[in-house]
């Protein structure tokens, strides 16, 4: 924690409401592992015409700088000495930088998106790109392609003429673009065969989760890449409609971070290292899941690796790890080849809904959960695992599931010929069900047990007795 003295300088946020921030986890998180004398705290203005006397109040207080939020991203411009070229084009300002007799505006929401996406390892300029919406964020995004060089853009939205007036504003600024607006109900016939989808409206924001902008399935089939700009929640149904037809997606808690970290680098002129980013993003994790259910549930295909990355996670955090599996047969003296002969498979997936049902009523915390490959294909089952803990699909596919699990003769559902076809056919009658369960979605093909146990504990802030006792 800084230690607040004469010489700390201070930055804020101010915006209706203000209570639900997320910034100061990460703007006074970046300063202490920097060493800036900086503190970062929220003001609530709490009407559209306090607006001048709170940016004036705040250069008279010498206020080092400012983020601003809804509703008055527009209403500052107005109030400021000067503005960034590109923040005016974009019409919206979200950071105020001190200069002499006022503030200057910028806009740090296309940076940070931009900045999310290259830490995922996208070069956006190779990508056709397709943004979904037509307000603020898709603003941002449309502006963020035209920076990064894309080439082919599309633009859907529901009122296709907004669509077509923001085509209109980004192309002024970079006409070597092409631009294309199309309705939402056209977003099949997007002229690509491949692309990077940005998603930046609000469907599918918590509580609103089975929502979803598009549903088009052709549209879905040419998703190789996408980014959901919502992070709450971290799995939305327009991001597991992306990985169930094969693309790859992202939720918007990257660009949160680095529109902050851009903020900052305004602000103090020091340029956030990776390292202090990487600790503010695990800040904020926690943040976004503080107050959350306290345990973790491991689900995903056989093979996916629920009991090895389980034993990494309890080595790391000094939580235990409950398997499930092991559970049922130490409960019914069977083996679970042997359940799956006397009672068959229906009987085996009542004794797991029986026992998810127990766990649940022993409402225990810090517990870290391996359950079974198909739990998750009952609707009633998704329910209890979401309410056990913080669900994390350990995904994978088919080719590695074979490569993993060679000629296990354990597997009671692989058993008999044609064993490839069964796990394809598997994976893909369960792959819709895992995404419904999952509360976020990691790649169980890359990287170690301890590797993606690393990862789990950084997006969703689960800490143990031994993860606090180190960040003591």
């Amino acid at each position: 924690m800084t230690e607040i003295d004469g010489r700390t300088r201070l930055c804020g946020l101010i915006g209706d409401p203000v209570e639900h921030t997320f910034s100061p986890a990460i703007h006074n998180t970046v300063a202490e592992q920097t060493g800036e004398n900086l503190v970062y705290v929220p003001f609530h203005v709490k009407s559209r015409e306090d607006i001048p006397a709170a940016v004036q109040g705040a250069y008279a207080l010498n206020i080092l700088g400012l983020n601003v939020t809804v509703p008055y991203k527009q209403a500052v411009i107005p109030c400021l000495k000067e503005v960034d070229p590109v923040a005016e084009a974009i019409g919206a300002v979200n950071t105020l930088v001190r200069i002499d007799g006022g503030y200057r505006g910028y806009n740090t929401d296309y940076k940070g998106l931009r900045r999310a996406l290259e830490a995922q390892g996208v070069i956006i300029w190779k990508h056709d790109v397709v943004i979904i919406g037509a307000g603020g964020a898709a603003r941002a995004a449309g502006f963020m392609c035209g920076e990064a060089g894309v080439k082919r853009l599309v633009i859907l939205n529901r009122t296709v003429e907004k669509a077509q007036a923001l085509a209109q504003d980004i192309q002024k600024l970079f006409p070597a673009m092409e631009i294309t607006a199309l309705p939402l109900s056209q977003a099949g016939r997007i002229p690509f065969a491949k692309c990077l989808a940005i998603q930046c409206t609000k469907a599918g924001l918590f509580p609103n989760t089975e929502e979803t902008p598009v549903t088009s399935a052709l549209f879905f089939q040419k998703c190789e890449l996408a980014y959901d700009c919502i992070y709450n929640p971290e799995e939305t149904l327009f991001l597991r409609k992306v990985r169930q037809y094969g693309g790859t997606g992202w939720c918007g808690i990257g660009m949160l971070l680095y529109q902050g970290i851009e903020a900052y680098e305004l602000w103090t002129g020091k340029r956030v290292s990776k390292d202090a980013a990487e600790r503010a993003r695990n800040v904020l994790s926690s943040f976004l899941h503080a107050g959350k259910k306290k345990n973790l549930v491991l689900v995903g295909f056989m093979g996916s690796g629920k009991t090895t990355v389980g034993k990494a996670l309890a080595r790391q955090t000094g939580c235990p790890l409950f398997d499930c599996d092991e559970e049922i047969v130490k409960q019914s003296g069977k083996k679970i080849t042997e359940i799956f002969q006397t009672e068959g498979e229906g009987g085996f997936r009542r004794r797991e809904t029986a026992l998810l049902q127990e766990l649940c009523r022993r409402k225990e915390e810090g517990v870290i959960y391996s359950t079974g490959g198909g739990v998750v294909m009952s609707p009633e089952n998704r329910q209890y695992l979401k309410e056990l803990g913080t669900v994390v699909l350990l995904d994978i596919t088919a080719e590695t599931v074979i490569q993993r699990l060679g000629r296990d003769s354990t597997r009671p559902l692989l058993q008999g010929p044609d064993r490839v076809k069964k796990v394809r056919t598997l994976l893909v009658r369960r792959q819709d069900a895992y995404h419904q369960a999952a509360d976020l979605t990691i790649d169980a093909g890359k990287g170690t047990p301890d590797e993606i146990a690393e990862e789990i504990i950084k997006r969703t802030g689960f800490a143990g007795e031994k993860r606090r006792g180190q960040q003591k």
